[in-house]
């Protein structure tokens, strides 16, 4: 009966301890950037606003009136710059100026080099975002943009060696 009291007691322990390390997996050290895109693609989801979206590739241009279908996709670029991961804790220096919050990173292992956020009278009004990815072969340079019910933006560069450098942005404004 004791065996079976004592394993039940380190059961409980073990399963409370479990449940400590998930909250501090899900507490957020930065702005939850991935969060808020997935609120907003929610959000956009159920109020299906026209979007004129245009995409330009290299100098060449193609824009359509369009209903996005699946929004997380279409923010997959912004979910996927989130800068809370777990090994990324302390790795930005956080700068808040008035109605702005900056996180900047100089780790080369961190491709989110920068992560703007400005508020006015607490509404968000902008989202920046600026990465870099390098290696021996490949070179890319990527900014985010967004404006809540007004515009967003991706624009890339990338440089593959030995191949012409590739353009391209994508423009969605909501009408």
């Amino acid at each position: 009966m004791r065996k079976l009291a004592l394993c039940s007691l380190v059961l409980l322990l073990g399963a409370s301890c479990n449940l400590k390390e998930k909250e501090k997996a899900s507490v957020k050290t930065y702005f939850d950037l991935a969060g808020y895109f997935e609120n907003e693609a929610s959000r956009l989801s159920k109020t299906k606003p026209t979007i004129s979206k245009a995409v330009f590739i290299n100098g060449k241009e193609e824009q359509k009136n369009i209903s996005i279908k699946n929004w997380e996709q279409e923010f997959k670029s912004f979910i996927d710059a989130d800068i809370n991961k777990a090994s990324w804790r302390g790795s930005f220096n956080v700068v808040k100026n008035g109605g702005q919050t900056t996180y900047t990173s100089h780790s080369e292992k961190i491709p989110v080099k920068k992560l703007e956020i400005s508020l006015k009278n607490n509404r968000l009004t902008s989202i920046k975002v600026y990465i870099t990815n390098t290696n021996d072969l490949y070179t890319s340079q990527d900014s985010l943009s967004y404006y809540p019910d007004s515009l967003y933006q991706i624009m890339k560069t990338q440089h593959i060696k030995l191949m012409e450098s590739k353009r391209y942005r994508i423009t969605g404004k909501f009408r």
